[in-house]
């Protein structure tokens, strides 16, 4: 039901009975290696193309989290699903042979909460017995579509984010599972007219600002009622400038905010810069990392903010500024 201006409150708290995270070599070698369900050394994933590797590791990750749900792809009534490149394709590709409905979508790094959201909405309003939900994002696949061919070897401003390799799928039902989820805040898209591509972080954490401040004044709570605010990709200038504006108006994070984009790669020992960024970025940290805290109990409530710079090489070849979203998810225990 509708929750304060732009919330929505789940009456049935659809569960999350399944989730898999499968990631490339990179994300295998970080601080969060041990999370994951599979990590695949082969960038191409037996493929003949980045695209193609990404479709890969979106299959993968769909039958991994079924098979870890005991549900079956012929129960699921809809999928819900999206990457970073152009029409989908690595979605279309990678989701043609489960034949399931499909509905793609688009929300930059910010999907998989997007993808969250709507998959829980289709299941608390009996719409669907089970759902899935997944995002993919792929490092040579988005360099490729968005800044430089790999053989040209650019140099890397210290702002940029590495995109991850990486696909996090969870299966939604109605009973049982592992985690609850209980509310969404869906984002407004928010321009500050920021244009420089090599620091999305700065770009991006404005939107995260209104998403969480919107979601703590719907749902009339305040940090403290969440164990953790998780955001996307941000990325440690990101985090610096959410944090910052945040306590801006009053409202102090810094205690329990965890950004993705940090917590997946260690840049001391990795070179990644300013972090890791991507749809598969939150989606396989979320998966793997955050998701077994939630079921164990040691996070009672989390709110999960995916981020995401809406621009594409039309945009910002035209001098267009970056706007940015961010869809919150409202995550508690079952216990």
């Amino acid at each position: 039901m509708q929750q304060g201006k732009q919330s929505i409150r789940f009456e049935q708290a659809p569960r999350i009975l399944g989730a898999a995270s499968v990631v490339g070599e990179k994300e295998g070698q970080g601080p969060l290696r041990q999370f994951f369900d599979e990590i695949e050394k082969d960038p191409m994933c037996g493929t003949d193309n980045w695209e193609a590797a990404e479709s890969a590791l979106q299959k993968r990750a769909a039958e991994r989290a079924l098979e870890k749900s005991g549900v079956t792809r012929n129960q699921v009534r809809y999928l819900f699903a999206g990457d970073l490149l152009g029409q989908l394709i690595a979605t279309s590709f990678g989701t043609v042979d489960l034949q399931i409905p499909v509905l793609g979508l688009y929300g930059a790094c910010s999907t998989m909460g997007e993808a969250m959201g709507l998959a829980a909405s289709f299941v608390d309003g009996d719409n669907a017995d089970y759902t899935l939900a997944l995002a993919s994002s792929h490092f040579a696949s988005a360099e490729k579509q968005f800044r430089f061919p790999l053989e040209y070897g650019n140099q890397r401003p210290y702002s940029a984010t590495w995109t991850v390799t990486g696909c996090g799928a969870v299966v939604l039902g109605k009973q049982g599972g592992m985690a609850k989820i209980t509310g969404m805040t869906p984002g407004k898209i928010v321009d500050m007219g920021y244009k420089d591509s090599m620091n999305m972080g700065a770009a991006m954490a404005p939107s995260a600002v209104d998403t969480i401040w919107q979601n703590l004044q719907d749902f009339e709570r305040a940090p403290e009622d969440y164990d953790q605010i998780i955001t996307g990709d941000l990325g440690t200038i990101g985090s610096e400038i959410l944090v910052d504006f945040l306590r801006s108006k009053g409202c102090d994070i810094s205690e329990r905010h965890m950004d993705c984009g940090v917590k997946i790669f260690s840049d001391q020992d990795q070179d990644t810069h300013a972090g890791g960024s991507g749809c598969g970025c939150s989606a396989v940290t979320f998966c793997g990392y955050v998701l077994p805290k939630i079921q164990t109990g040691e996070w009672r409530r989390v709110l999960f903010v995916p981020t995401g710079a809406l621009l594409s090489t039309t945009s910002f070849n035209e001098g267009n500024s970056i706007p940015g979203i961010a869809h919150a998810v409202v995550v508690e225990t079952l216990m």
